[in-house]
């Protein structure tokens, strides 16, 4: 099994075969994941202090915050899917 790298921006990368869904900070159901994974220990900021775009959900129940529009992630995912 080959395991690819999504590029999730600032240098930073994630499996792209553990990821659950990305999804809009502005959701409640965004919000209120957040919130949990923050108590929890399972929030990872991947946003270098920049405006959160994106909440990556983890098959390890983390939740990843990046900089970047879901739609510039899932059209990546896409592209390592095809390769």
């Amino acid at each position: 099994m080959k395991t690819s790298l999504l590029n999730i921006g600032f240098g930073n990368a994630v499996v792209a075969e553990r990821i659950i869904a990305v999804i809009t900070p502005s959701s409640a159901s965004g919000k209120r994941l957040k919130e949990e994974a923050r108590e929890n220990n399972l929030l990872i900021d991947a946003t270098h202090g920049r405006k959160t775009r994106s909440i990556i959900i983890m098959d390890s129940n983390h939740i990843i915050l990046s900089a970047m529009q879901p739609e510039t992630l899932s059209n990546r995912l896409s592209n390592n899917a095809e390769s």
